[in-house]
């Protein structure tokens, strides 16, 4: 697996910059988090301690309780790659956060968001 410098970037680091890309548009930080819930299995009180320890994504993503098994129905792409076609494991991970929140502040709703039939 190639080393990419977001692996042992801080998620505490980035994660204002989702709450404030959804809040821009009209989100709430408690969407953020729900949709971090649902594609990690954390709960609120985990997620919390991992960005209270400054987790890194790969410790993020490694210590995941549960990975959404739907996550897989996550398509379109994200910096210019398509997500369903990236091969590292830990960087799809990354990407699906990345495109759920991209989705969060488009305005889609919460149900099609995460993937719920």
């Amino acid at each position: 697996m190639t080393e990419h410098r977001i692996y042992k970037m801080s998620v505490a680091k980035v994660y204002p910059h989702y709450v404030a890309k959804a809040e821009k548009k009209g989100r709430m930080k408690a969407e953020v988090d729900e949709i971090i819930r649902w594609l990690t299995g954390y709960s609120q009180a985990e997620l919390e301690a991992q960005l209270e320890q400054q987790a890194d994504f790969e410790t993020f993503f490694a210590e995941a309780p549960q990975l959404n098994p739907s996550r897989k129905l996550i398509k379109g792409v994200v910096c210019g790659v398509r997500v369903e076609d990236i091969e590292e494991p830990l960087m799809q991970e990354i990407r699906y956060l990345d495109k759920l929140i991209d989705e969060l502040a488009r305005g889609k709703a919460m149900d099609k968001i995460l993937r719920k039939q």
